[in-house]
């Protein structure tokens, strides 16, 4: 998966693994439908260039979750090119509150180890 994040040149990919299909539903469902480049230069866009996802990544993120049911995909005819659209369902509004969840609890677990005096 080629998702990185640029810090003073360090790639920490290893932190964003697993956390693409939760990156893509949260902006799906925030933004409405988004085609595959439009997503790409948001979450560049949203993190200021520090956070890049490769096409490699990308697609087939996107057609796994829908498959799984989470998105839909219309094709929609833009300046001569077939663009497809993706579409969070309502199955993919669930499973995006799950992972948030999932990922508030990672976040709190890891400040309690990180640093416990400011845990509560």
């Amino acid at each position: 998966m080629y998702i990185y994040l640029r810090i003073l040149g360090m790639s920490t990919s290893s932190l964003y693994r697993g956390s693409l299909t939760t990156i893509l539903l949260k902006l799906l469902e925030e933004h409405g439908k988004m085609y595959g480049y439009e997503i790409t230069q948001k979450v560049k866009e949203l993190t200021q260039g520090d956070l890049v996802i490769k096409e490699g990544a990308l697609y087939p993120s996107l057609h796994k979750l829908e498959a799984s049911g989470f998105l839909t995909v219309r094709a929609q005819r833009v300046d001569n090119r077939i663009r497809k659209y993706y579409e969070i369902t309502p199955q993919g509004k669930e499973e995006k509150t799950s992972r948030l969840a999932e990922l508030d609890e990672f976040l709190a677990n890891m400040q309690r180890i990180i640093n416990p005096k400011l845990s509560y």
